[in-house]
């Protein structure tokens, strides 16, 4: 009698995980993680374009630690303004790489 109340509880337990799983509305009430832009604003810390950098690397921790305290929607903003501002630290950092080269290059040295 125990394996027949073991394996109805059994099944019984496999149906409710199976439902839970299949529940479309669990998973619009789980909030996805945002997108962290942490590795992306590290590299940005390589581009010589420092306070560009250091400001994207601010904004790429304060979105992790919106997130963190529960509030997804400041934290997609700031992860937002992270990436933005990380973009634009790797463009300027190519630009003055390039003027470098630039001008190294150009120079006549006697």
């Amino acid at each position: 009698m125990s394996e027949a109340v073991n394996k109805s509880d059994l099944k019984q337990s496999l149906e409710e995980i199976d439902i839970a799983v299949s529940d479309p509305d669990n998973e619009a009430q789980e909030a996805k993680p945002p997108k962290r832009y942490l590795i992306l604003t590290m590299l940005s810390c390589f581009c010589p374009s420092h306070p560009i950098n250091i400001v994207a690397f601010v904004f790429a921790m304060m979105a992790l630690n919106s997130y963190n305290e529960g509030d997804a929607d400041t934290g997609k903003k700031l992860g937002h303004i992270a990436t933005l501002v990380s973009i634009a630290a790797i463009i300027a950092g190519l630009i003055v790489i390039a003027i470098f080269c630039i001008v190294h290059f150009t120079t006549h040295h006697q």
